[in-house]
């Protein structure tokens, strides 16, 4: 399961951050406090973006980038 389709309001634990060849924004998502192993919980979620937490943090992100999130069962 991805970040995507994540339910609102539920705790989930990062397994696997699929954006191959760009370090860029793995880097960046590493920054934030985005990477295997970390606690996220979709906050909300909007036409094109979600708005999520990790780390007593709030981001918005694409859907895009969302999909490219998978999720532990």
């Amino acid at each position: 399961m991805t970040l995507l389709n994540a339910e609102v309001g539920r705790e989930y634990i990062i397994n696997e951050i699929n954006v191959k060849g760009d370090e860029e924004l793995v880097s960046f998502l590493f920054s934030l406090g985005c990477y295997s192993g970390e606690s996220i919980t979709v906050v909300t979620r909007r036409k094109k973006t979600c708005v999520i937490s990790v780390k007593d943090s709030r981001y918005s992100i694409d859907n895009q980038l969302a999909d490219a999130i998978t999720l532990k069962d």
